[in-house]
């Protein structure tokens, strides 16, 4: 595979991948780095099957045969590769996501399809670490924010109706925390904003010792009983102090509530885990002054995490008896 000649855009890329050998070899490469590994065995003594696209592995106690599909967000889909492409394409290089109904128009596929192909693709994007935020004297930002519908800006018994089927709540919770050393965010949907799943998730994720800026919220206290060092600022009375404040957290809400209302409208919080990933995704590939990173670049990486991932219909719209929560 020429680096040279892969594209640098949108348009290029569409041109580039309508041959479907072309699409093949580029999956495979980002797929399998050091070389084809049968997902069955993982086994490297293969044989490429050219004339259906798929390899055969050689090892005596398997024999599988598999493609570059098998295993990942695309197994068992009919939408052939070079639509698969563009789509990923255009969703990790969207700065405010794309929706369905453009899928669906670009590429000829259904709406319903393409709202498939979509969670999927956002399910490649997630990519979880081992590895926990801040570290000693690190500055690192907390923060949590209310995904939902308005209810001022509803009819009366449309709202009575809403919170009575929810139970009182009208809006899912999303916390957030952004390492200014890493310029990394990490962000997750909540079942609450109480103190114990806070500071759950505050100690699941950041180093002890680090020092965490949050707002007054009294979910936060104590967290200098942890080993942190904690600093707040009053939102009341101001939005920075210094060095303290949750600006980079703000921002990346800005960032996630813009294509949420904008792009994506209306988004149960049964999805919203996913969407949230979507946009983790692009801020922490984001192109920076230290890290140029182009389309090409988040387009291959993302590529490069459809491996062991799966996602079928009856998960996504909740028929396989998964909790489905809806406001």
């Amino acid at each position: 595979m020429d680096e040279r000649k892969l594209p640098k855009n949108l348009l290029a890329a569409a041109r580039y991948f309508a041959d479907p050998d072309v699409c093949v070899a580029f999956v495979a490469a980002m797929r399998w780095p050091d070389g084809v590994t049968c997902p069955h065995c993982e086994g490297k003594k293969v044989s490429y099957l050219k004339t259906r696209r798929i390899w055969k592995c050689m090892a005596r106690e398997c024999h599988q045969q598999f493609s570059v599909k098998t295993f990942s967000v695309f197994e068992d889909s009919p939408i052939p590769l070079d639509k698969w492409l563009t789509a990923v394409w255009q969703v990790v290089n969207c700065k405010n996501g794309v929706s369905s109904w453009e899928i669906h128009r670009a590429l000829g596929v259904t709406q319903k399809t393409a709202w498939f192909m979509l969670h999927r693709i956002r399910l490649a994007m997630r990519s979880g670490s081992w590895t926990k935020l801040g570290g000693e004297g690190i500055p690192v930002e907390v923060d949590e924010t209310f995904i939902g519908p308005k209810p001022q800006k509803m009819h009366r018994d449309k709202r009575l109706a809403m919170q009575t089927a929810a139970n009182g709540r009208t809006k899912a919770v999303v916390m957030g925390m952004f390492d200014r050393d890493s310029r990394q965010v990490r962000a997750k949907v909540i079942p609450n904003a109480k103190r114990e799943v806070l500071q759950r998730e505050i100690i699941s994720e950041i180093e002890k010792g680090s020092t965490v800026y949050t707002d007054g919220w009294s979910g936060y206290d104590d967290l200098k009983a942890q080993d942190y060092v904690h600093e707040t600022v009053n939102h009341v009375k101001e939005y920075v102090r210094g060095q303290v404040h949750t600006q980079g957290m703000e921002n990346f809400w800005s960032l996630l509530k813009r294509g949420l209302t904008g792009t994506y409208i209306a988004v149960e919080p049964f999805h919203l885990e996913r969407y949230v990933d979507e946009q983790v995704f692009r801020y922490n590939n984001r192109a920076t002054k230290d890290n140029p990173l182009t389309d090409l670049d988040r387009f291959a990486y993302a590529v490069s995490q459809i491996a062991n991932k799966r996602l079928t219909y009856k998960e996504l719209t909740g028929k396989d008896g998964a909790r489905r929560e809806t406001f």
